[in-house]
């Protein structure tokens, strides 16, 4: 086939990054082309999201500026990822886009792309649900740099069972299913006989993880595989490797895992745990499943088995029904915890869900806007105070890349998952280097190297 270059752009979150991934793996054993050139690329892809408002508003952007390509050349446009019907819709009654691939048919990608180079239609009518792509090896694809990547993203679980009010992810991933155990760790040892030196689980709900296998139909024996295991039997397997998850929900993460965590060096120090809101009566029109006081409880305990470890968080602000109360209730909550960092929205209803459908998005605008940057000039304080804490330390960073600001600087992140930067010496990427912080921002932890 003469048209076979193909370029990827993600427009969402880690999840995606991973699909990428395995569209990219599965694509090369094809016989296609990667391009990190989009001019040189036939094969377009947009890897979408339908979490975020904004994610879709950038895409439909996108497709406006690669309309224009198509006039001056031949080329094919794939939607693929996490898209809902309306935004498929949209684009379909645009005559944009050539095909769409939903997350559980990935595997019969280089299909959709002959069927629409050749002019015909192809759908998979083939619904695997219980779809993981457990088998699939990632490749390591060097970069412009020339640079092999050091780290990479691992589901070990798809979809989602939670149902939360605002979230459309098990609409668009499915149900929740997790990945075979063995599976997971032979793929982690392969990334690191092949250069790697971090892995991050992923899954919406890492915590929630489970795989059952039965043993003995005749004795009734089963062996079962929780998060806290997986994760204890990785850390022994591999234990050069760093590990990192996400994301944890707050009403699944168990004293188990944080025990497991603190029991192993290669296991990151650093939870990332969205509260959404500060506010029980938010909290449950969410349908989040726990309570403000059940929250705090689990940060302390997460403080007492892992003293060391930092804590991130996400919040919607302006979610249907929020008051001035319950927004006092997430900025004293905040004030309580002082969060390492955080991502932080204002909410945007999103089609097909519970909220969409049963709740009035009935908080003006402005509204959302002034309390979301009440929430981020918050935790930029807070960014700043716990990254002070790190002045005179000697930190453990594992070099990533130069700097994007400094160009005689390394980049790298501490097992909190921080961002350290410091002068260029001796080092490579993929080193191990030990860092003293001398600065920071709220941000960045500025440093010198220990010699």
């Amino acid at each position: 086939m003469k048209y076979k270059n193909f370029y990827i752009e993600n427009y969402g979150c880690q999840m995606n990054i991973s699909d990428s991934d395995i569209i990219t793996s599965i694509l090369l054993n094809h016989g296609f082309i990667l391009s990190e050139n989009l001019d040189k690329a036939n094969i377009i892809l947009l890897n979408a999201c339908s979490i975020r408002e904004k994610a879709e508003l950038t895409l439909k952007k996108r497709l406006e500026q690669l309309k224009f390509c198509k006039k001056n050349k031949k080329i094919w446009i794939g939607i693929i990822g996490c898209f809902s019907k309306e935004i498929k819709n949209f684009f379909c009654k645009k005559k944009m886009v050539d095909f769409f691939v939903p997350p559980d048919s990935y595997r019969e990608i280089p299909n959709f792309i002959y069927y629409s180079i050749m002019g015909m239609q192809y759908l998979s009518y083939i619904k695997k649900r219980n779809e993981t792509y457990a088998d699939i090896s990632f490749v390591n694809v060097k970069t412009k740099q020339n640079n092999k990547k050091i780290t990479s993203f691992l589901s070990i679980t798809r979809g989602c069972n939670n149902m939360c009010t605002f979230c459309i992810v098990p609409f668009t991933r499915g149900r929740e299913r997790s990945s075979d155990p063995d599976s997971i760790i032979k793929e982690c040892k392969r990334l690191y006989k092949n250069g790697y030196k971090e892995v991050t689980l992923l899954g919406q709900n890492v915590d929630s993880y489970l795989w059952i296998e039965e043993k003995n139909m005749n004795q009734n024996q089963k062996n079962v595989v929780d998060f806290s295991k997986l994760l204890d039997l990785l850390a022994k397997e591999i234990p050069m490797m760093r590990i990192r998850f996400s994301t944890s929900n707050p009403h699944d993460m168990s004293n188990k895992v944080l025990e497991v965590i603190s029991k192993h060096k290669n296991i990151c120090k650093h939870i990332h745990l969205p509260v959404q809101s500060g506010s029980n009566k938010i909290l449950k029109l969410m349908n989040r499943k726990y309570t403000r006081e059940e929250y705090l409880f689990l940060v302390q305990q997460i403080k007492n088995i892992i003293p060391e470890c930092s804590i991130s968080h996400d919040i919607i602000s302006g979610f249907c029904n929020e008051n001035e109360q319950d927004h006092q209730d997430t900025i004293n909550l905040m004030n309580e915890i002082k969060y390492n960092y955080g991502y932080m929205f204002s909410y945007s209803p999103r089609p097909g869900t519970y909220a969409y459908r049963k709740l009035k998005d009935n908080v003006p605008q402005h509204i959302k806007k002034k309390r979301l940057q009440e929430i981020i000039d918050l935790q930029r304080k807070h960014s700043f105070y716990r990254m002070q804490e790190y002045l005179g330390r000697v930190e453990e960073v594992l070099i990533e890349g130069e700097s994007k600001k400094n160009n005689q600087y390394w980049y790298g992140r501490n097992t909190q998952n921080l961002i350290v930067v410091f002068p260029k010496k001796f080092f490579n990427i993929g080193d191990y280097a030990y860092v003293k912080i001398k600065n920071t921002t709220s941000a960045t932890l500025i440093g010198e190297l220990c010699i």
